[in-house]
């Protein structure tokens, strides 16, 4: 008692306004103090061993500006499918260590339709959306919801040796017949060993590579909103003759049902080809002083036939947040910082991936390391999806194990695309 009436009197001898600082003191600390000894939320994300190196620098950026978030990346194997199997083995059981999922572009409409996704769509307007690759974005939804924000994006081109062609006074192909004519002009001039490489290996490369070609004959393989299917129309049945042509004219190389990217790649870097369809890192590579490409390739869309239309197709990544995450607003954060113009520039730079934002293809300084962005635009704005259906897995299985038939004479284009058709149409039934 003797203490508190001593306290009391003490009170008193202290002027108001000291009192008042004293208390707004307290308060303050007393509020913040709970702030500064909790711990930071952790954000985790899957991606591939490879990513995550290059990821670092943009992550401890993010560390500065967000001292309350932390990014944990899980590194996995560099191949896709892999890092897709681990992400759907830790949502089916329900309890995923995932808060975000860094996404492949055919990934999209499986995980949204299982419900392992939150709807981002009103996480971001249609006037920043419009700043992002159009088809990168697109490929980012599922029945009309976004699922996923673009990170990088890729395309699928056609490339051609322009010093081969302008040496015989040759312009760019157009069409299919102009890629044939020009590959074996070239063979019979002894300038070249092969006309066209491409991807005919059976895996996800020969459906990416397929729905190019689809989409030049004015063809098509799901229509995503009635789910029919195409593979066994006239024009999708012409696809397949023009790529098996290619092997009996002697304009591909009969082993080019077994080649994947980087086996296309090799070839035509080795100076054996004159056209080479793949994705953009083959240029990136060309631009290195060992390269014996260097300055000597030229870039476009796929060609096609006059009723058909010009496609390349679009592959990506970008991330969407697991339904699952204790942490979805810390996650969209996360999302925010990657998607924003410096941090892709910044990443870009460094890497030499494809931009997400339309702006970067144009921006001065990628432009003086990359001079070819430009040019990789005009692919961009050309680019055609892998059908966006949520049994995509299924389907693009049935597809490569029956054009793979039809391209090692196995089947006959008719019958290989009727078969596919048919199985495709159960499937989606």
């Amino acid at each position: 008692m003797y203490i508190l009436y001593y306290f009391k009197n003490y009170l008193k001898k202290i002027p108001r306004f000291l009192l008042i600082a004293i208390t707004t003191v307290i308060v303050v600390l007393g509020l913040s103090l709970p702030g500064l000894t909790q711990k930071p939320v952790t954000v985790s994300v899957l991606i591939q061993a490879l990513e995550s190196t290059q990821w670092q620098p943009i992550i401890d950026e993010f560390h500065k500006e967000n001292p309350n978030i932390r990014i944990q990346t899980i590194e996995g194997p560099n191949e896709t499918d892999l890092i897709e199997d681990l992400y759907t083995s830790s949502f089916l059981l329900g309890n995923s260590p995932y808060d975000l999922a860094f996404m492949d572009i055919v990934w999209v409409p499986k995980f949204a339709a299982a419900g392992w996704l939150v709807d981002l769509s009103d996480r971001m307007g249609d006037l920043e959306l419009s700043q992002f690759v159009e088809g990168d974005v697109n490929g980012g939804r599922y029945q009309g919801k976004l699922y996923r924000i673009p990170f990088r994006s890729d395309i699928g081109m056609l490339y051609y040796r322009a010093d081969l062609l302008e040496a015989s006074n040759l312009s760019p192909p157009e069409t299919f017949d102009d890629l044939i004519q020009i590959s074996q002009n070239l063979q019979q001039q002894g300038v070249i060993d092969w006309g066209y490489v491409w991807q005919g290996k059976q895996y996800e490369g020969l459906s990416a590579m397929f729905v190019e070609i689809l989409s030049g004959f004015g063809a098509f393989w799901i229509d995503e909103d009635t789910l029919e299917v195409g593979l066994d129309k006239p024009e999708a049945i012409e696809a397949v003759k023009f790529l098996r042509s290619t092997i009996e004219k002697g304009v591909s190389p009969s082993g080019v049902t077994t080649y994947a990217e980087e086996d296309t790649r090799r070839l035509f870097q080795n100076g054996k080809a004159v056209f080479l369809r793949n994705w953009p890192y083959v240029y990136a590579l060309s631009l290195q002083d060992d390269s014996p490409l260097k300055g000597k390739l030229g870039i476009k869309p796929m060609v096609s036939n006059p009723m058909g239309t010009s496609g390349a197709c679009q592959g990506g990544w970008g991330f969407g947040i697991a339904k699952s995450s204790k942490h979805k607003e810390a996650a969209w954060k996360v999302i925010q910082f990657f998607s924003r113009e410096d941090i892709q520039k910044e990443f870009i730079l460094r890497n030499g991936y494809v931009p997400s934002r339309k702006s970067l293809f144009n921006d001065p300084d990628i432009v003086a390391k990359y001079d070819y962005y430009p040019d990789l635009l005009k692919v961009v704005n050309n680019s055609v999806l892998r059908p966006p259906i949520a049994q995509y897995s299924q389907a693009t299985d049935i597809l490569q194990r029956h054009l793979s038939a039809a391209l090692t004479n196995r089947k006959s284009p008719e019958a290989a695309m009727k078969d596919a058709a048919n199985e495709t149409r159960r499937l989606l039934r």
